[in-house]
């Protein structure tokens, strides 16, 4: 059996990881979203049929965006875990939560910046009438 201390421990260095993680994905997404314009501009794949975004800009948007969702969402596993496991006190509590709902707006948010519509709105569809 594992002593309070080891897992204090072990959680702290969890949170530790994912709060490194999320960093990561959020610099390697950028960098990414970055390289990915340089090569749209560079090739002006905006001009090609059949692109999937419409500008090189919206395309970059897009890929950073998701890279920051995803990091964030990382971000707050680690939140959960510090304030849970490593510091469960009523500030920490109310920390978290008030990091969830920042991390809830920022999403929807994002969520409408990349796709146009809210995340519970269906999906448009096209319809081939010909």
């Amino acid at each position: 059996m594992l002593s309070e201390e080891r897992l204090l421990t072990i959680s702290r260095d969890v949170a530790l990881w994912f709060e490194l993680g999320g960093i990561v994905v959020i610099i390697c997404g950028t960098l990414y979203a970055f390289g990915r314009l340089g090569l749209a501009m560079a090739r002006l794949e905006h001009l090609i049929p059949g692109s999937t975004d419409r500008t090189p800009i919206a395309g970059f948007r897009k890929a950073l965006g998701r890279s920051i969702l995803t990091g964030l969402e990382l971000l707050v596993a680690a939140d959960i875990i510090q304030s849970v496991a490593v510091q469960p006190t009523v500030e920490s509590v109310l920390v978290l939560g008030a990091i969830v709902l920042i991390r809830t707006f920022l999403s929807f948010s994002l969520e409408v910046e990349i796709n146009g519509r809210w995340p519970w709105q269906q999906r448009k569809t096209r319809r081939d009438d010909g």
